[in-house]
């Protein structure tokens, strides 16, 4: 017997709507539970390698991990070398006594070079900047480095720098000429001034590195204070160097 219409509409709309209910369920329910990956990582001793990598400047997680696979992988690595190479670095340098570059004895070879005949002594920042200046190959002085610069927002006054050993080194050397090659920032310039003015009173020369175009600049790309400073600095124009002025000649 067939059913009368009205009960097979109801019939179906019930069951299109407990069906429609089941999968809204189902649904939620995977909204509310995502299936969590499998926690597949690094063993423990790679990834504290990597961390000690990302612990170098400049060095970012990618990179780290790059590095700690050349060095676990590679043939060419010869890792047990760069191991003994650091080790042997942190047993033997040392700071020199006397101007603050490297050493691995007392005195840098820079210092104990009896044959260097110029008596000015150049005051940087930090030791890696006496490298630049002696591969010019025009300053046969000495160097003083300060082991940083002038910054009380950073908490880095004259007593955390190497003012008084550059005070003691003038007092005992007498040089001709104290110059200041430090850097042009805001920092760099209080700490010439700084300096400038303690100098003063011994009837110290102290003079400041030039400050102008860079080599192979031009004056159309070059911004106002360094123009301004270029024209405050410059100098005679023959033979070569500025104001004929030669170093290691007394």
């Amino acid at each position: 017997m067939a059913e009368d219409p009205q009960t097979f509409s109801r019939k179906n709309t019930h069951l299109g709507a407990s069906f429609s209910d089941s999968v809204f369920t189902v649904l939620s329910l995977n909204r509310q539970q995502p299936i969590a990956p499998m926690p597949l990582d690094y063993p423990e001793s790679f990834r504290e390698l990597v961390r000690q990598f990302r612990r170098l400047p400049g060095i970012g997680p990618r990179s780290a991990e790059r590095i700690a696979l050349w060095l676990l992988r590679s043939p060419d690595a010869k890792s047990e070398q760069l191991l003994a190479s650091i080790a042997r670095a942190r047993e033997t340098l040392r700071t020199c006594r006397a101007c603050g570059f490297f050493a691995e004895q007392e005195e840098c070879m820079i210092c104990r070079d009896e044959a260097r005949a110029g008596r000015e002594l150049c005051v940087v920042e930090s030791a890696t900047d006496i490298l630049p200046l002696e591969k010019t190959g025009v300053f046969r002085g000495r160097y003083h480095a300060l082991g940083g610069k002038l910054s009380p927002l950073d908490g880095v006054g004259p007593e955390q720098l190497r003012i008084a050993e550059l005070l003691q080194r003038v007092g005992e050397e007498r040089p001709s000429e104290v110059i200041l090659a430090l850097g042009v920032d805001v920092e760099g310039e209080a700490t010439a001034h700084y300096l400038a003015e303690l100098l003063a009173p011994g009837g110290i020369h102290v003079t400041r590195i030039a400050q102008g175009l860079p080599a192979g600049g031009g004056v159309e790309h070059a911004d106002q204070i360094t123009l301004h400073r270029a024209l405050a600095n410059r100098g005679v124009y023959g033979n070569g160097i500025p104001n004929g002025k030669t170093f290691g000649q007394g």
